[in-house]
Parts: structure tokens; sequence; C-alpha cells
């Protein structure tokens, strides 16, 4: 059984530019030569969402509920007579270092997950994936946007639902992470 997906392949009789194989032979569909750089089409019955995307999608609607119960304790230490400032140790809690290991294995997960969703990819046929290792970067957005952008290429029309959800999920991550971010610096003021 052959691993090779069915596409456009240089022909091997080298008579005409490409031939199409089904995934099992070469037919006789002959067609002019193609750049190497082309991905071949996948079949409109081949699913080009995994179980993998969705989770690193959706992890981030886990991760917001529990960055919601640090709450920063300010200590405030005098500094010279009249002056006092906030105590920057005051905020490094055992809640706070959970919240930083908890926000490191979640970043452990995009990738993993990443990794999975390439290799299901490329099982179902997809040519060169979008490299799972750019989730290392910035964050899993830029592996879903990557990822859009060669799906809409071997899969055009297909909906785009990993994309938004990312995009949607992030907006909400940010409006509540600013008025968090207000109202810890409200307390810090004096």
């Amino acid at each position: 059984m052959s691993t090779t997906p069915p596409g456009w392949y240089p022909d091997p009789s080298g008579q005409h530019g490409t031939r199409w194989w089904d995934g099992t032979g070469w037919t006789s569909h002959v067609g002019p030569a193609t750049a190497q750089t082309q991905r071949p089409r996948i079949p409109d019955h081949v699913s080009t969402d995994t179980v993998f995307v969705w989770v690193m999608v959706l992890l981030p609607v886990i991760a917001l509920p529990i960055s919601l119960f640090y709450h920063p304790e300010f200590r405030y230490v005098v500094v010279e007579p009249g002056v006092r400032t906030v105590d920057p140790t005051s905020i490094y809690t055992p809640a706070y270092v959970l919240l930083q290991v908890f926000t490191l294995l979640m970043y452990a997960a995009d990738v993993v997950l990443a990794y999975f969703d390439h290799r299901t990819l490329q099982r179902r046929g997809v040519v060169r994936p979008f490299p799972w290792a750019w989730a290392f970067l910035l964050s899993p957005i830029l592996y879903v946007i990557g990822r859009t952008v060669v799906l809409r290429k071997v899969a055009p029309g297909r909906p785009m639902w990993p994309l938004w959800v990312t995009i949607a999920v992030t907006a909400i991550g940010l409006v509540v992470g600013v008025v968090r971010a207000v109202a810890t610096f409200q307390q810090m003021l004096p």
C-alpha cells in the first residue's frame, strides 16, 4: 500500500509534464509541468479539521478562569520617612508560581498539539503542511494562521473556523487582560 497521497506528480515516463497519481497507481490523466512548490489539492471528503487544532484553539478558554484566581497581595515598604512604595516581592506568592507553571505547561501543550496536528494533516494527504515548529514562536496563533493559509491552497472553499475561533478567543483574552491589568495597577496606587 502506497503512502503517497493522490495528486499531480512528475510523469515517470518523461513524456508529459505531470501525471495524476490516484493514491494506488498512475492514471491516464496527464497535464503540463507544475512548479515544485505547488501543493496538490486534497479531496473534498477529507476533513482539514483535527481534534488537535481544536484543543489548541480552545486551550486559552480553560486558562482564562484559572488566571482569574491569582490576586496579587501588595505590601508597601517605607523607603524614607513619608515615602512608601510597593514591595516587589509581595506579588510572588505560591499562586503566582503555580500560574507561571501552568502557563509553561500550556505553552508545551500547544507545541505538542501543533506537532500532532501537522502529522495528522500529512496523513490526510496535505503535502508540506505548515511547519509545527512555528508554534514555538510567539503563540499558537502564528501556527493557526499559517495552517489556515496552507489549507486554503490545498482545500479552497473550506470553512476557516479554527482561525475565527482563535481570533475571538484572543480578543476576549486581551480585553480581560487589559481590565485585569488596570484593576491591578489601581490597587498599587496609594
